[in-house]
């Protein structure tokens, strides 16, 4: 056991993503269930990245994301024997990661949060809109850089609350579907729907706001321009 720990414990300097295929899993997943100790620092190297980016895109704290890999890599490996190989590592893992990063959420500390109303968009009696979205920039504004706008959209899906951005990052970021979700943050589907619904009007209502709605827009739906944010520490 002391290898894959000392091998989940460095991942973060050599992650680089594969593209993974059925049989090249099916090629290293004979090698690890064999105890080939080399297969296993592999296996962190090729999906360690790609799965610090997921947990740090649900606790939003590399520490604790980097924590939520090593129990999740952990928790593969002793889970071997019963990995059938019905889909592919990196989606196997990817579930396990997503648990590992919501049970860190479970047990820590919950902090004062704005409600998700204040997010919402406001109207009057007769139905217009109260806060009206921040006009674009005129024609001598500069365009906001690709990046600049990826991390606009980060901070705007941070500042949801909780349980709301929780349900959006795993919907429309990790791409789990409801029943999925609702099984993750045992919740019923209905409920799932719900908090979806008002997490995208709130975060399209942030965006607004913050005047980059329009530019985000143009470059494809927000959350899968956030998805595409790497962990600070894995940027070259």
């Amino acid at each position: 056991m002391c290898a894959p720990v000392l091998a989940v414990r460095s991942f973060g300097a050599a992650a680089s993503p594969v593209a993974a295929t059925q049989g090249s899993d099916t090629a290293l997943l004979a090698r690890l269930r064999a105890g080939d100790e080399r297969a296993f620092e592999e296996l962190v190297r090729s999906y360690g990245g790609r799965m610090l980016a997921v947990a740090q895109r649900l606790l939003r704290d590399e520490d604790a994301a980097r924590d939520a890999v090593q129990d999740a890599f952990l928790c593969a490996f002793r889970a071997l024997p019963r990995f059938e190989g019905g889909s592919l590592l990196s989606t196997w893992l990817h579930r396990i990661v997503v648990n590992a990063a919501l049970m860190k959420l479970r047990t820590r500390r919950r902090h004062p949060e704005t409600a998700i109303d204040d997010l919402l968009p406001m109207f009057d009696a007769t139905g217009h809109r109260i806060d009206e979205p921040a006009a674009p920039g005129g024609e001598g504004a500069p365009a906001l850089e690709r990046e600049e706008l990826r991390v606009a959209v980060r901070a705007c899906i941070d500042r949801l609350p909780e349980r709301y951005r929780t349900v959006l990052v795993l919907r429309d970021i990790e791409e789990l579907d409801t029943d999925e979700t609702a099984r993750a943050l045992a919740l019923s589907r209905e409920a799932v729907k719900t908090r979806l619904h008002r997490a995208r009007q709130a975060l399209k209502t942030l965006l607004e706001r913050e005047g980059v709605a329009s530019a985000a827009q143009g470059v494809g739906p927000p959350c899968r321009l956030a998805a595409r944010t790497e962990p600070r520490s894995l940027r070259a």
